[in-house]
Order: C-alpha cells, then sequence, then structure tokens
C-alpha cells in the first residue's frame, strides 16, 4: 500500500500543497474515543485538508469483510461526530477519503447469499459478490457523505504471474478521486490563502 499512498501524497502536492503538509500515520481527534490512528492526512495552514485510509484484502474475505466495513463507518462517524460535538477541526469541516485494494479471485468474485437474518436484509445485497459489496460500501459512504472521495482498484494475478489492474466502481477510480482531491486543495486556498 505504501505505493499507492505515494501516489496519493503526490496527487495532493500536484494539486498544490506543499510536500511539507503531508503527514503519515497521525493521530486525529475523535468523539466516542480520544483519537484514532489515520494512514495519512494533509494539513494545511492549521486546517485539516483530508484525512485518508488505505486498505487492503487478500483471502480470507469471507472471514474479514465486516471488520473492514466497521472499521471504516467508525472511523468516519468517529470524525464526523467530532467535527459536529466540538468543532474539532474548526470552520473547514473534514474531508474524507478512503481507499481500497482487493485481490480479485474465485472467492471474492463468486455471487453470495445473505444469511438468514431476524429482519429482512436490504435486497440489493442478494446475491452480491465480496467484490461488489465492497464497491457497495464505498458507494453508501460517498453518497452519505461519510467519505467526500474514494479509489477502488482490484487485481488480479494471470495463469502466467502478471498482475493486472481495474477500477469497477465509476465513481471511485483516480481519475474522479484526483478530482475530488483538487476540488478539496482548490476550496481550502481559497480560504486560507
Amino acid at each position: 500500500m505504501n505505493g499507492i499512498r505515494d501516489l496519493v501524497s503526490h496527487i495532493f502536492i500536484e494539486a498544490g500543497m506543499p510536500r511539507e503538509s503531508i503527514v503519515y500515520e497521525p493521530f486525529l481527534p475523535g468523539y466516542y474515543r480520544p483519537h484514532k490512528k489515520w494512514d495519512m492526512a494533509v494539513r494545511y495552514k492549521g486546517t485539516l485538508v483530508a484525512a485518508l485510509e488505505f486498505k487492503s484484502q487478500v483471502g480470507s474475505v469471507g472471514k474479514n469483510i465486516n471488520n473492514r466495513f466497521e472499521e471504516a463507518l467508525g472511523s468516519g462517524t468517529d470524525t464526523w461526530a467530532a467535527q459536529r460535538q466540538h468543532d474539532a477541526y474548526g470552520e473547514i469541516p473534514p474531508w474524507l477519503g478512503y481507499v481500497f485494494v482487493l485481490r480479485e479471485d474465485k472467492e471474492t468474485e463468486a455471487p453470495r447469499r445473505t444469511q438468514k437474518t431476524l429482519f429482512p436484509v436490504d435486497p440489493a445485497f442478494d446475491g452480491m459478490s465480496y467484490n461488489q459489496r465492497y464497491q457497495e460500501m464505498l458507494s453508501r459512504f460517498m453518497g452519505d457523505n461519510i467519505y467526500q472521495a474514494g479509489w477502488f482498484i482490484t487485481t488480479a494475478v494471470d495463469e502466467m504471474g502478471r498482475v493486472t489492474y481495474s477500477e469497477p466502481l465509476a465513481t471511485a477510480t483516480g481519475k474522479s478521486f484526483r478530482v475530488a482531491v483538487k476540488g478539496r486543495v482548490d476550496y481550502v486556498r481559497s480560504v486560507l490563502d
């Protein structure tokens, strides 16, 4: 993930952030807990430009998918609660990004049945593969403004050992992520400069 993290850092620098504004593994304040370590933050003139999480999943998806959902939801929700409850990030609200890399394999691509539950499950999940569930997660996070931008990448290894990648979610590609970063940086600089 360091390569992708470095690429995202470069996107912020290209958009107009000084290199020294990028901080790796900072602790940021929360509301339900005192703080949380994020993978990367961008700070400019005392303002949080962005906080980003970089996550991946290779194998054992069925055992770990709920942990990834809960971690992502908890981090975003806690950050927004800190802003609502005590203006933890000041007058300019936070901007959160989520970058996820999923290795495609038989487990991630097979349609899944939802578990029998005490109450009905959202029918949108019926027959979705784990890959599709991750895409739905990110779409809903952005649609509900928990995360303001996302980048979803899948990788595959062919029989010759070559790695290919894809960006199956149109609203969370490298291009859309770059545009979102540029918009955020332009906004923050228009307020602070």
